[in-house]
């Protein structure tokens, strides 16, 4: 028999390609703390305090401890909530800007230990980590920057004082997943009675990298919120919309607290040396707090699954305020579109039509690599071309005529954020239609788009800082379309 005679150029040149390297790291990489934030997803805010009493959404900073005395306060409520709600964790408001705290503060007599309720023997932040290590959530810490109620606001001495009560939340109470600080700072308050307006310089005041240490070293696995990060960036808004072009990455030097970043900070920058993922931060009501006449204005689950869109979507976060009311527990309308809220996004994201399919690519760059890894449903591995190369496209088959209408897509980003910009399209009657098109794509991106009827669906990486690394893309078809 005839041996077939193969060059060695080609064989090692196939060798090459069975046994290629993964591609090198692009820009700024998310940390292991990060990474698992990113998986989070959704989880819950629970805004509660004297504000809750006094229907106010800012206390003064004047309010009575009494006035805190929830009758029915049960935070095991508020985590089966949660739970059944598909949320993943519970951030609380421990310090809102009047001061008052809802654990006993060893350093201020405005805490939940002069209050009538449980004969000043309570603790919120106690019976909440209980409740969230019983439903297997995690728990995260709101600690306002900004105090009206404290004589030293505005002085060295505060600072101090801050970062007590900080040492106090990341060493009584667990794990914490996210430290949250609000850009609200400084103004008129009660500030130990003196009642008077005090301005701070927000840049520099809080001395932030001071503060950012001890929450290293306290929580290393903790991510920290701000309008600058360091981990986490606001989103820009408080209307739950996350931006469509959405950067991962953000100048985080050039910002800080409180400053007025709102329109740079959805978009995030494209050449930003910092992972500092986008936090969609949106209330299920009008108000951060409860307030009785907002009953009848809790979003519907309909609204919810917009927000849904908007926010996880988009590459971001979403971080929902359900506040309890003046029982200590979550309202019933509240619950209740929240339960809705879940059913209909299970029932969107019921069936996965991609997983296990057969997929080809335009250009592979080894074994290791293949197509295939996109449908595979292993968040480890991912399909990419050869170095250098920007533009490629990947074409899933579906086996048969199949009604489609959402896509789901991810870039692997711990090799980090690349694509610029991408169409998908679909097969239908022997021609390539347009379905939807982006720019960023991140952690995760959901599309929506008219129902097609297709065998065929393809994602074209149009441009991207070095070549594209995608490690899953879903489709569904989403009822009632």
């Amino acid at each position: 028999m005839r041996k077939l005679f193969i060059p060695a150029i080609i064989l090692i040149s196939l060798a090459a390609c069975r046994h290629a390297g993964p591609p090198e790291p692009y820009g700024p990489l998310p940390s292991e703390r990060q990474l698992a934030w990113h998986e989070m997803e959704y989880y819950m805010f629970v805004h509660f305090t004297v504000n809750t009493f006094t229907g106010k959404e800012w206390g003064y900073g004047d309010e009575g401890e009494s006035v805190f005395n929830p009758s029915e306060m049960d935070c095991r409520q508020w985590a089966r909530v949660a739970k059944d709600a598909g949320m993943k964790g519970i951030i609380i408001t421990a310090k809102h800007h009047d001061g008052f705290c809802l654990w006993p503060s060893d350093y201020t007599e405005h805490s939940v230990k002069n209050s009538v309720w449980r004969n000043g023997k309570g603790d919120v932040l106690r019976d909440l980590r209980e409740a969230c290590d019983e439903f297997g959530l995690k728990m995260g810490v709101y600690l306002s920057p900004w105090d009206r109620n404290i004589a030293v606001y505005g002085t060295p001495e505060y600072l101090e004082y801050y970062r007590n009560q900080l040492h106090e939340l990341l060493t009584s109470y667990g794990d914490i997943f996210e430290v949250w600080f609000d850009g609200a700072n400084g103004g008129s308050g009660y500030y130990g009675g003196a009642r008077e307006t005090r301005r701070i310089d927000n840049k520099t005041y809080y001395d932030w990298p001071k503060t950012h240490e001890l929450v290293r070293k306290l929580q290393p696995d903790a991510v920290m919120f701000s309008d600058a990060g360091p981990d986490v960036r606001w989103v820009g808004n408080e209307s739950g919309m996350g931006s469509l072009t959405n950067w991962c990455l953000l100048r985080r030097d050039e910002l800080w607290p409180g400053g007025d970043f709102a329109r740079i900070l959805g978009e995030g920058h494209e050449d930003g040396n910092y992972w500092v993922p986008a936090e969609v931060d949106v209330s299920i009501r009008p108000g951060w707090f409860y307030h009785p006449e907002e009953d009848s204005r809790v979003r519907s689950p309909e609204n919810l699954l917009e927000l849904y869109y908007s926010s996880v979507g988009r590459n971001s976060n979403l971080l929902l305020n359900i506040p309890p009311d003046k029982r200590g527990l979550l309202h019933e309308k509240d619950v209740e579109s929240l339960l809705a809220f879940r059913k209909i996004r299970e029932r969107e994201f019921e069936n996965e039509l991609a997983g296990g399919k057969a997929a080809r690519a335009s250009s592979v760059r080894g074994r290791d690599f293949k197509a295939g890894n996109v449908t595979d449903g292993n968040p480890d591995t991912y399909w990419t071309v050869k170095d250098g190369q920007t533009a490629a496209d990947i074409t899933i088959d579906l086996g048969q005529e199949t009604e489609v209408n959402r896509i789901l897509i991810q870039e692997y980003i711990r090799l980090g954020q690349r694509v610029r910009e991408y169409k998908v399209e679909a097969l239908s009657d022997g021609e390539w239609i347009p379905l939807t098109e982006g720019t960023t794509i991140g952690y995760k991106v959901i599309r929506k788009f008219p129902t097609v009827r297709t065998s065929r669906v393809r994602l074209t990486i149009s441009k991207s800082g070095a070549c594209p690394v995608i490690s899953n893309i879903e489709l569904y078809r989403a009822p009632g379309e």
